[in-house]
């Protein structure tokens, strides 16, 4: 069996988005930082969310039944490490940022590259995580902005800048 460092070492390897979750209903307000998140189909618009089910985050989604991936533009690398942080209270971290709501009701980043606002459809357990279902219900897009990935266990921007900075390398040789 392959060991977990092994695992997260190759793992670090694969860029990822990062993303701020959020979810409102009747388990209250919650939000956590996550780069496990992937479209499935555009036929019906369906994304997949992995959520560690140790977190209380994870049983709240569960039961409000709706979250909202927020895709992190690269000057919100410091929301991105509030949202990480799990010892900070839930109302602190969503004071840190300014929100709005689309259709149901999950708080949506007004500055985020993209918000997806979801129901949860379904929900399998596999290993440590819970991987939800998510049928998109709305977007919000932003046109300009680079974008923050998580890759080799840091973040970087992505996008126009790095596209300059990639052709002036190239141009330089």
């Amino acid at each position: 069996m392959l060991e977990k460092t092994a695992f997260r070492d190759a793992m670090s390897g694969l860029g990822t988005a990062v993303n701020i979750i959020t979810s409102d209903g009747p388990a209250g307000l919650a939000g956590c930082t996550a780069s496990a998140v992937c479209g499935v189909t555009d036929e019906p618009p369906t994304l997949l969310v992995c959520i560690n089910r140790s977190s209380r985050n994870n049983a709240a989604f569960r039961t409000n039944g709706r979250l909202c991936v927020n895709v992190l533009n690269a000057g919100q690398q410091p929301l991105a490490a509030h949202f990480a942080n799990s010892a900070l209270p839930v109302a602190e971290r969503f004071a840190a940022a300014q929100w709005d709501r689309l259709v149901t009701g999950a708080p949506v980043l007004r500055e985020a590259l993209a918000s997806l606002d979801c129901e949860i459809e379904s929900a399998t357990e596999v290993g440590t995580h819970t991987v939800f279902f998510c049928a998109v219900q709305a977007t919000h897009t932003r046109v300009a902005g680079d974008a923050l990935i998580y890759y080799g266990r840091r973040y970087h921007r992505v996008g126009e800048y790095s596209l300059h900075a990639a052709a002036l390398a190239e141009s330089a040789q």
